[in-house]
């Protein structure tokens, strides 16, 4: 039995722990594990916002935005070493989506109940308003301890990113293609092109290195990391597609089609977020 243990916790060490404690990126066995867990959690927290009556809609998706620079930029603090051992851990992923999910949370009911005591006129407002408060303060503290030293980085990814985006928006509605002008729809290009960006500067100009095991596999079979812009487009142009042909049969499936929407977003988003700020801060 003792044997069998060991092999079980050697597993365990390999393949989940260890990456976090050293902050070593991801395998394809914690890749599927967190790829599930993710898939439960959206199903869950969709379900969590309909029990709270919160509707899924456009102006919450962007309300979520200011949550996503806060998270992205407090895993840049932690890549800045401003956390020590054991705290550090909780700011490495997949834990800091935990951590930012439950801060979120409570500033989402905490903007709920200034509207429902007639404090606020604009729960929205105040919830982004929060958020970009506490980006703010990550960036404060960033700031304090380090100095920007690229700031070439921040324009090129911005740039490249949102204009790589601009031509896809103006190709694809020259070609017919409805779902286009989407706000969503074009949101998710954006932020995907931008991490793309990101990606493909950080790697192939600055030295850095690509942690995902698909993009990572992809980069060292092509030699360059522009193989990310049409990895990103291959990927979900069809998802956008299928969202929007698929989701429509009642409110329910349109409400959920804007949720996968949104985590769709949070997750090119956050890493482009967080390459750009790691990048700029030459970190």
């Amino acid at each position: 039995m003792c044997p069998f243990v060991d092999k079980i916790m050697q597993f365990v060490n390999e393949y989940y722990l260890d990456p976090i404690f050293q902050d070593s990126g991801y395998n394809p066995v914690n890749t599927l594990t967190w790829a599930l867990i993710l898939g439960i959690c959206v199903f869950a927290v969709a379900k969590l916002l309909d029990k709270w009556d919160v509707k899924v809609d456009e102006r919450f998706v962007f309300s979520i935005v200011p949550f996503i620079l806060a998270g992205s930029s407090l895993r840049v603090m932690e890549d800045a070493g401003i956390f020590e051992p054991p705290l550090s851990y909780l700011f490495i992923t997949p834990n800091i989506y935990f951590v930012v999910f439950i801060a979120t949370v409570i500033c989402l009911l905490f903007s709920r109940w200034l509207y429902s005591s007639g404090r606020v006129t604009d729960w929205n407002r105040s919830f982004a308003l929060l958020g970009l408060g506490w980006f703010a303060l990550n960036i404060i503290v960033l700031l304090v301890v380090e100095d920007i030293e690229r700031p070439f980085s921040l324009i090129a990814i911005l740039s490249s990113g949102t204009l790589f985006a601009g031509a896809m928006y103006f190709l694809l509605e020259k070609v017919g293609w409805p779902y286009i002008n989407d706000h969503l729809n074009l949101m998710i290009i954006w932020a995907h092109l931008l991490d793309a960006s990101s990606t493909f500067i950080g790697v192939d100009t600055l030295g850095y290195y690509e942690k995902h095991v698909v993009p990572a596999y992809l980069i060292d079979l092509t030699g360059t990391a522009l193989v990310m812009y049409p990895l990103k487009l291959a990927i979900f142009l069809p998802v956008i597609y299928l969202l929007d042909t698929q989701f429509t049969a009642d409110e329910e499936s349109r409400n959920l089609r804007t949720f996968v929407k949104m985590v769709i977003i949070i997750l090119g988003l956050s890493p482009a977020c967080r390459n750009t700020i790691r990048m700029a801060f030459g970190i």
